[in-house]
């Protein structure tokens, strides 16, 4: 059933972004990975143009299979160009480019992020270790049903890390007992605690945290929140299969 689980997973990846491979050529990719503060501004412009042209109604993709907060609203650039705007960003996926625009707050104030796709390049090729063995080979247990992996059994030389995309340190990669890969952002989330002068209470999910001064979301992430002692945990929500 795991192995079954991981499988799906992995055809979810590739499917949901498009990555059968590398995302693009080097030197089309290093084209679409200038500074992106104006792209983000003019998607913004472009979709409450179209929300306010429709009644309300967002220009997002529907995804299927219940996906976490952070990637359930991706923006559907066929529906704001190029009637708001002319094209796609250089810097989206559509058009060549490493990041998903997504919509978070959708409710209240529906602002206008990024999901690095390098990310899910490499949780797919865990994922793609993770094919060859019937069960996957956990290591330790972080929390309730949150495990480290060992990755020398997968044939990694090396414990494969994200870079972080608000800080630019090394993240690392735990999975779930149902064999899906999280990239786990205690690190970062530590670090922005230190700077709220209002401690979040235990329960409450912190992860908004990272996006007060970013335009990116914590996406492929588990929902955070903090210990008595104000340090960030795991929350104990176990995911079913």
């Amino acid at each position: 059933m795991i192995k079954k689980k991981s499988l799906l997973l992995f055809w979810a990846v590739v499917l949901s972004f498009g990555l059968g491979g590398c995302l693009y050529p080097d030197e089309k990719r290093s084209q679409n990975e200038q500074p992106y503060e104006d792209q983000l501004q003019a998607v913004q412009r472009a979709v409450e143009q179209f929300q306010q042209e429709e009644g309300g109604i967002l220009p997002i993709k529907t995804k299927e299979n219940n996906p976490d907060l952070y990637e359930k609203y991706p923006v559907d650039f066929a529906k704001i160009s190029p009637r708001f705007m002319a094209e796609p960003p250089g810097s989206a996926f559509e058009s060549g480019g490493i990041y998903q625009y997504v919509l978070v707050d959708v409710e209240n104030d529906p602002t206008v992020k990024l999901i690095d796709l390098r990310v899910a390049e490499q949780i797919r090729s865990v994922n793609v270790r993770l094919l060859a063995h019937e069960y996957p080979p956990f290591k330790e247990t972080l929390s309730d049903n949150v495990y480290s992996l060992d990755f020398k059994e997968l044939g990694f030389e090396k414990e494969p890390y994200v870079t972080s995309p608000y800080s630019g340190r090394q993240l690392p990669l735990v999975i779930t007992g149902d064999g899906t890969i999280y990239v786990d952002y205690a690190a970062d989330l530590y670090t922005s605690l230190q700077k709220v002068d209002k401690p979040p209470a235990p329960g409450q999910d912190i992860r908004s945290l990272l996006m007060q001064s970013s335009p990116f979301v914590p996406a492929f992430s588990l929902p955070y929140t903090v210990d008595e002692q104000g340090e960030p945990v795991f929350m104990n929500k176990k995911k079913t299969m």
